[in-house]
């Protein structure tokens, strides 16, 4: 029974309201149940200035359609339907339990939508006084939402007794919606100018009414649209912000997908087509380890990381051995040999997962958006992997940069004869390349698995742009995928508003054709004998 959920919560809320008596109550509660709705806005005005322990539960029944009357006593009672038909009924003044009756035997107190926000607000304003900051803000927001004058009263009084200076904020908010609706023109008037850097819904709605009334004062009409206008503005300023955010976060995506093929294909010339399976593959891992750990799903993506890169790493190495190796040399003999690989990859996930598309949950930690300033929020989810993707990208850096494996890699990059000629093992450093490349792209599915749903075609979303960001930035060079892929994500989501998704993507793509064609080596080239010739 939804109007239970208040039932823990009265004691420490309703201090500053007078006590009244049972008998008060009592008669309050009766006089609900009438056909005027504006007796039982009466009502219920005077149920929310009460002490009384079941006030709320009176209120919130009411609101949600659960308060009923019996038709032969007029009682009012608490009604919850039963499978086999009929009520179970409860006395909404006592709570006695008064037993079953049939359908027809109660008639239910009926609310339209002007009480029913009156109720909200009422309801609220009984909630002001809670423990928690948020819930007060909450509360507030409420009332303001309602857009009962008569509710002003309570706002300006809650402002002497907070201390809290988010839902101070959040009180002198709900004084400006209220205040522009007030009947004193310098009141409303210094309402509207105080508004605009207000970026509340009800704010903007209630402004663009005032502008647009002829009949109201020229001034307070002039005031409204000047305000209009900053509100635009912040906006403006606000959506450039997030979309520069998005583009990021998009541009993190293509680095985590391309960082991998960046190293397998500026060291050993392969075109892998397998790649986007092998993102798939690590995506499909994440949701297998919350299967097997479904009561640590706080941890999952933690597990999972590690996971991906062994499980891709792996099978990495398997296409390596297995067909690669075979066609060192021949780039269009791979390209070919790796697509039929990502059909055989793709198919064998559709035998095993089915072809429905699994979606992998979200940690809580990742959930929601941090709110930087009102009307600027970015998602966590996105906040994070654009992190990750950067945490990814150093890990990598300092391999190549700081072991033996990453000399290697780098000498068989820059000269593969001349670095065989010096006992450096081509064939090991190709299959641990291959595997950390294949690796990489498992833990790029990690990121992708908290973007999008798992699916056997996931790959084939990213596997195009990876190769452009590839081209873009510079064959074998990392700093050149992270610039390529940032670069590439906030231009796509510049452009998108103004040409659509499709449309902005071929011109990313006619753009890069045309760079290529100046700069066939991509904005970072690699340098060595063997790269020029």
């Amino acid at each position: 029974m939804k109007f239970f959920r208040f039932s823990g919560l009265l004691a420490g809320l309703l201090i500053s309201w007078p006590v009244m008596s049972s008998d008060a109550f009592e008669t309050a509660v009766l006089s609900l149940n009438t056909r005027s709705f504006a007796d039982k806005t009466v009502a219920a005005n005077q149920l929310a200035a009460m002490e009384h322990p079941r006030v709320d539960l009176v209120l919130d029944a009411l609101l949600e359609g659960e308060l009923y009357s019996r038709r032969r006593s007029d009682v009012v009672v608490f009604a919850t339907s039963l499978e086999a038909g009929g009520y179970h009924l409860v006395d909404a003044v006592t709570g006695e339990d008064l037993g079953d009756v049939g359908r027809r035997d109660v008639r239910k107190i009926s609310v339209n939508n002007k009480l029913r926000r009156q109720l909200k607000g009422l309801i609220a304003s009984r909630q002001l006084n809670a423990p928690e900051p948020d819930a007060r803000i909450a509360a507030v927001e409420a009332i303001s939402n309602t857009g009962d004058i008569n509710l002003r009263d309570v706002i300006v009084r809650q402002k002497t007794v907070e201390s809290n200076t988010s839902v101070l904020a959040a009180l002198d908010l709900a004084l400006v919606v209220f205040d522009l609706d007030s009947d004193d023109a310098a009141v409303r008037l210094a309402a509207v100018q105080a508004s605009a850097d207000n970026l509340h819904a009800n704010v903007r709605v209630k402004l663009t009414n005032i502008a647009g009334d002829a009949s109201l004062d020229e001034e307070l009409r002039s005031a409204a649209t000047n305000s209009l206008l900053a509100i635009e503005k912040k906006v403006s300023r606000y959506q450039m912000i997030e979309t520069l955010f998005f583009g990021l976060s998009l541009g993190s995506v293509l680095v985590l997908a391309a960082i991998g093929l960046s190293i397998t294909f500026g060291v050993m010339g392969v075109i892998n087509m397998a790649h986007g399976e092998l993102i798939m593959l690590g995506a499909y891992t994440t949701y297998v380890v919350q299967l097997l750990f479904p009561d640590a799903i706080a941890w999952s993506l933690f597990i999972a990381i590690p996971a991906a890169f062994v499980v891709s790493g792996t099978a990495g190495i398997i296409i390596e051995r297995g067909v690669i190796r075979y066609l060192y040399g021949r780039p269009l003999e791979t390209l070919l040999a790796t697509f039929g690989v990502s059909l055989i990859l793709q198919q064998l996930v559709r035998t095993v997962f089915s072809p429905l598309n699994r979606s992998v949950i979200t940690p809580e930690w990742m959930s929601g958006s941090l709110e930087i300033v009102g009307g600027l929020s970015i998602t966590w989810n996105r906040l994070y992997i654009f992190f990750f993707a950067l945490m990814v990208f150093a890990a990598l850096l300092l391999i190549l940069q700081k072991t033996r494996l990453g000399l290697e890699v780098r000498a068989v990059t820059q000269n593969r004869a001349m670095a065989q000629a010096m006992g450096i093992r081509n064939t090991r450093v190709d299959i641990l390349t291959f595997g950390l490349g294949a690796g990489i792209a498992g833990v790029a599915g990690v990121a992708l698995s908290q973007l999008t749903n798992v699916g056997p075609n996931l790959g084939q979303s990213y596997i195009v742009d990876s190769f452009m960001v590839v081209v873009f930035g510079g064959v074998g060079n990392l700093w050149g995928t992270l610039v390529a892929g940032l670069s590439l994500g906030v231009v796509n989501k510049f452009l998108e508003p103004y040409a659509g998704a499709v449309v902005a993507k071929i011109l990313v793509l006619i753009f890069i054709i045309l760079f290529i064609q100046r700069r066939p080596r991509g904005l970072f080239p690699q340098k060595g004998r063997a790269v020029e010739n």
